[in-house]
């Protein structure tokens, strides 16, 4: 039996290649940047160039204007609530505007398409320079705590 590595708070550490594929079988993700020494939180469909994140959007949007040339977090989770589960990933980076056209017919060539409604004619890509991972195991089911315990009514 293989041991995985585990954090301070007993999650599986996650190889960078583990995190690549986990992030291969999402659509969405959320992009983290700041604004105005704000922290903002906005999900978007993307796809992965290699280990570059790539994100369709408009020109006018607080995207395409407030991240290009900052250091930005994207992160992609899948969560199972039932049986306390998951795995969350996250890179972290530059984001640049793509504006050179070879590059641009380039990702165009990927199908990405915003799931917005307003036109999307801007990509931004994320080379990560930090990639982490962690995964927690399908909880073991815990003994039924006595009636009238504080276990029992705070769950």
């Amino acid at each position: 039996m293989v041991r995985m590595p585990l954090d301070k708070s007993g999650l599986e550490v996650l190889t960078e290649s583990e995190c690549f594929a986990l992030l291969e079988s999402m659509p969405i993700g959320r992009v983290v940047y700041s604004d105005r020494a704000l922290p903002v939180i906005v999900p978007v469909n993307f796809v992965l160039a290699g280990t570059d994140i790539v994100i369709r959007t408009g020109r006018r949007s607080r995207l395409a204007t407030h991240v290009a040339g900052h250091v930005i977090a994207f992160e992609v989770d899948d969560i199972d609530p039932q049986t306390r589960s998951g795995w969350s990933v996250v890179l972290t980076g530059f984001a640049q505007l793509v504006d050179d056209p070879t590059e641009v017919r380039h990702l165009d060539a990927l199908g990405l398409r915003s799931w917005a409604p307003a036109a999307a004619d801007r990509y931004i890509r994320l080379r990560p320079d930090l990639v982490t991972g962690r995964r927690i195991a399908a909880a073991v089911a815990a003994p039924a705590a006595p009636a009238g315990s504080r276990e029992a009514v705070a769950g």
